[in-house]
């Protein structure tokens, strides 16, 4: 497909999401049933989801451009669903399950290195798949179905695993709600941007997340197009800076109970920084220091995967203290669209700039405003928003002495049924 087409795919799909992730995350907050208000998304939203899996590797008779452009345009609108209701929900659990500040930190650490790890995974399951299956069709049919058995098993592992912790921790939230159901969710977004805790966080998230993407987006024609590489020179690069970033999860988890989750951000960013800056100079024939700086680039990854999901459930607590609410959809459905509007915006950007500069798919050589293009966008556009995502994080004002406030504040609301502050007044925090 024309890069921009493809791009514009993903477009259509991040569209969608802005009404669907707010909707799916405000409903699943007011869903009550004898699973709980997550399990019963997660559960249904799996079987379309791994449906859609099979479907997005299926390539359709059709020939011409806006012929391709509709079939996945269309089917994105159902896939995107399909993995908010699954997506979502699962989010969410890290402040369903513990209102520890240390612990919460170490949940998101564990679900962090998990999914990275599902990325290697894939990785090494399109490797095998591509050199155990010969005709190309094949090959992608295989994967998605490998991926939609896959979604079903681990979402069935998920809800077994924290079901009856689920339940031990929400026996003492148990409070009554009711006299705010009624409100709408144009009223309850509103609230939940009042708070400026949750605004810092937005902005460390879609500053550094569409940062990464780029990098991730343009490493492929990095490593053939400028570094003159082979395809296996992408994997291993890819392998090298998740595989450092899941190593570094643990290590940053311990830094984050010595000191806090933004000090933890502010420590480790800067690596990311300084290597992905660095990316610009690196000259063909330079593997070796290539290499280097994906392990450093690895290192500062790995906080943006664990600390800005780590802060949401603290920041949740907050908005209870003031609303007598428990919001978790709403907050994560926020972020879990800037994850996905990340990706969106990438792709998009990269392609177009890729076009507009007269990249040429699978040629010997390329135009140098194509090198150009591809060599500023790998490393120093990204190293620029992540500098905008520190500037976010050192104002983010919720530290492990506030959060304990929080929640002595919340005992007592809980205990006594103390009345809370109305949404419309809500305390300005930062």
């Amino acid at each position: 497909m024309n890069p921009i087409l493809a791009g514009g795919v993903l477009m259509v799909g991040r569209l969608w999401d802005a009404i669907n992730d707010p909707l799916v995350g405000w409903l699943s907050d007011r869903t009550r049933s004898p699973l709980g208000r997550r399990y019963p998304w997660m559960l249904i939203g799996v079987v379309p989801l791994s449906i859609c899996f099979v479907l997005l590797w299926t390539v359709p008779s059709v020939t011409t451009q806006w012929g391709l452009f509709t079939y996945y345009a269309v089917l994105s609108l159902f896939a995107f669903a399909a993995l908010t209701a699954v997506q979502l929900p699962y989010t969410t659990l890290a402040a369903e399950l513990s209102d520890d500040y240390d612990e919460r930190t170490a949940l998101i650490g564990m679900k962090s290195t998990f999914s990275i790890g599902g990325s290697i995974l894939g990785l090494v399951m399109a490797q095998i798949v591509f050199d155990q299956v010969a005709e190309p069709k094949a090959q992608y049919h295989l994967l998605g179905r490998l991926s939609a058995s896959l979604a079903v098993f681990m979402i069935a592992i998920c809800v077994v695993g924290t079901y009856r912790r689920y339940w031990q921790v929400q026996a003492h939230r148990l409070h009554d709600q009711s006299a705010a159901l009624p409100r709408s969710l144009f009223s309850d977004m509103r609230s939940v941007f009042r708070n400026a805790a949750f605004r810092k966080i937005l902005g460390l998230y879609l500053c550094g997340w569409i940062g990464i993407q780029l990098t991730a987006a343009m490493l492929p024609y990095f490593v053939g197009a400028w570094m003159e590489l082979s395809e296996s020179h992408f994997a291993r690069m890819a392998l090298t800076v998740q595989g450092t970033a899941i190593a570094m999860v643990v290590v940053w988890e311990r830094v984050a109970k010595l000191s806090g989750k933004r000090t933890v951000f502010l420590v480790g960013a800067p690596l990311a920084i300084v290597a992905l800056a660095a990316l610009i100079t690196v000259q063909p024939g330079e593997v070796r220091i290539m290499y280097l700086l994906g392990i450093f680039a690895g290192m500062g990854v790995a906080t943006m995967y664990m600390v800005p999901f780590s802060m949401l459930p603290d920041v949740v607590d907050l908005d209870e203290l003031h609303t007598g609410l428990r919001r978790e959809g709403l907050y994560f459905s926020a972020v879990v669209f800037l994850q996905k509007l990340g990706v969106a915006v990438a792709l998009f950007a990269s392609g177009t700039f890729l076009y507009l500069t007269g990249f040429i798919a699978n040629a010997e050589s390329q135009p140098a405003a194509a090198l150009w293009s591809i060599r500023l966008l790998i490393g120093p556009l990204p190293a620029v928003l992540l500098v905008c995502s520190l500037w976010f994080a050192y104002q983010y004002p919720i530290s492990r002495r506030r959060h304990q406030e929080i929640l002595l504040a919340l005992h007592d609301h809980r205990l006594n049924r103390l009345p809370t502050k109305p949404p419309g007044s809500f305390e300005e925090l930062g």
